[in-house]
């Protein structure tokens, strides 16, 4: 079976952060991302990410599944930006180097090759440290440290259970696939796409069911728990915020400042080495 967005526990040091110092971090990431497109700056995030991956213990096998499909988006994400601008790269470096002509406005620039590179490494810097969040970060320590920040612990437990049951679901799936095949239905790769796209959309049905069954046995144990009664609760899995907690939301955050003082520094978000 494939995990899909699912905790992998591992003896490393981001797994030894608290769930709230990896929110918070991944805030700060995603936010320095976004700001700037300054290339120089968005080179080093992924290599830094990559670090980040070796020291997490998590392996591309664990995640192989969610890289593939973020590839392929990546992919239709920069044809499509191509297809409907094609001329982009040059309004926003205001030059045009032209490298090859296809047919119409359809041309290859030198600026706008540069400006696709910026999207493919905005790509690699952000969702490696969003698979890196959710493959390390436990759902009850989580949510322990969401309470602990000041968010309330009916949000919390939300998030909890939400998380835990992204795994329950792909195991459910799993389940009826293989049941479905040992009545005779062909999900292998032996199948067409076609035939195998219809004989999962086929399981769908049962897991929705399988799926409100299970909500409605965790809401009525919750009910009859008196979950919500009062104001506050105690959590097994609770941890105070440590020196290596503190560290690595100050390197963040000073990566977020970076990228908004080249932004402002230089008046522009973008990188030109064509001037």
């Amino acid at each position: 079976m494939i995990n899909i967005f699912n905790y992998i526990d591992r003896p490393s040091p981001i797994h030894r952060l608290t769930g709230a110092t990896k929110l918070v971090c991944l805030l700060l990431w995603s936010f320095a991302s976004m700001v700037t497109y300054d290339t120089r700056i968005l080179a080093l995030m992924p290599v830094a990410a990559l670090i980040l991956f070796g020291v997490s213990q998590i392996k591309f096998r664990d995640i192989k599944a969610v890289f593939w499909v973020t590839f392929v988006f990546m992919v239709l994400n920069n044809v499509m930006v191509y297809v409907f601008a094609p001329e982009h790269g040059v309004s926003i470096y205001g030059t045009r180097t032209v490298l090859l002509t296809i047919a119409g406005p359809y041309t290859v620039t030198a600026e706008q090759l540069f400006y696709h590179l910026n999207l493919i490494l905005k790509y690699f810097a952000s969702i490696p440290v969003l698979l890196l969040f959710v493959c390390t970060t436990d759902p009850s320590e989580f949510a322990a440290s969401l309470s602990r920040i000041g968010v309330s612990y009916r949000v919390s437990y939300s998030v909890a259970l939400a998380l835990r049951y992204i795994p329950d679901i792909q195991r459910a799936y799993h389940d009826i696939s293989q049941s479905q095949q040992a009545r005779g239905v062909e999900m292998s790769k032996k199948e067409s796409l076609v035939k195998r796209l219809k004989a999962a959309s086929a399981i769908l049905i049962p897991l929705i069911l399988s799926s409100m069954d299970r909500i409605e046995v965790i809401s009525n144990a919750m009910e009859l728990r008196g979950f919500g009664k009062g104001k506050t609760r105690t959590w097994y899995r609770a941890r105070a915020f440590r020196a290596a907690d503190v560290v690595c939301m100050a390197l963040c955050a000073a990566l977020l400042v970076l990228a908004v003082t080249d932004t402002l520094v230089r008046g522009t978000r973008y990188y030109n080495p064509f001037i």
